[in-house]
């Protein structure tokens, strides 16, 4: 090598600067934006976790499903994709035991069992699917809204029989704001007609 690349690489390296390196969501990055977390969020510990669930009240649903009582599978989804239907698994089936699930109270368990009696096998597995967009995640996030949505209707509070009295009051309310629906719509339609010319 001779003397001139020899000076042209030791100038070089004498100008070099330092990189350093940033470690944002367990990643290493050597460049660091103006738009970065840390400045975005300065009192973020930028660290990723699950809050533990919360406290109960009760027998009341708090919303909080453990994730390691239920058993997810992914398949295969159908309907329109292109390629992406053939090769990614972006189906949800969640499903759990519905007499062991000891993360609900008995009487929304017996609910459950009345009102969604048609997703529930000959096993006694209560199963949710959900197949609305191409993304595993967003299918399960779904899935689980639903399982929510499932049991808080369960735990909703069951209609009370009305007394005779009050079904026939309701009834006769019901004819009276037919009949004055009609009347005006009777009238208005008769006003248009007024506006019509005669036909001879």
């Amino acid at each position: 090598m001779n003397k001139i690349a020899v000076n042209l690489l030791l100038k070089g390296a004498s100008f070099r600067i330092p990189q350093q390196s940033y470690h944002v969501l367990r990643r290493n990055y050597s460049f660091k934006s103006d738009l970065s977390l840390d400045k975005i969020y300065p009192s973020s510990n930028l660290r990723l976790y699950t809050p533990p669930p919360p406290s109960a009240t009760g027998d009341k649903f708090t919303g909080f499903i453990p994730l390691d009582k239920l058993d997810i599978t992914h398949s295969r989804s159908s309907g329109p994709g292109g390629q992406n239907v053939n090769t990614v698994s972006t189906k949800v089936d969640i499903r759990f035991h519905l007499e062991s699930a000891t993360w609900l109270p008995e009487t929304t368990r017996k609910r459950l069992a009345e009102l969604h009696k048609n997703r529930i096998t000959k096993d006694g597995y209560l199963f949710v699917r959900s197949e609305l967009t191409r993304s595993q995640q967003m299918n399960t996030a779904d899935a689980l809204e639903k399982l929510r949505n499932f049991i808080r209707q369960a735990e909703a509070p069951v209609g009370v029989e009305l007394a005779p009295e009050t079904q026939e009051m309701l009834r006769r309310r019901h004819e009276k704001a037919t009949r004055e629906r009609l009347a005006i719509k009777r009238s208005r339609s008769q006003t248009k007609a007024d506006r019509r010319e005669p036909s001879l």
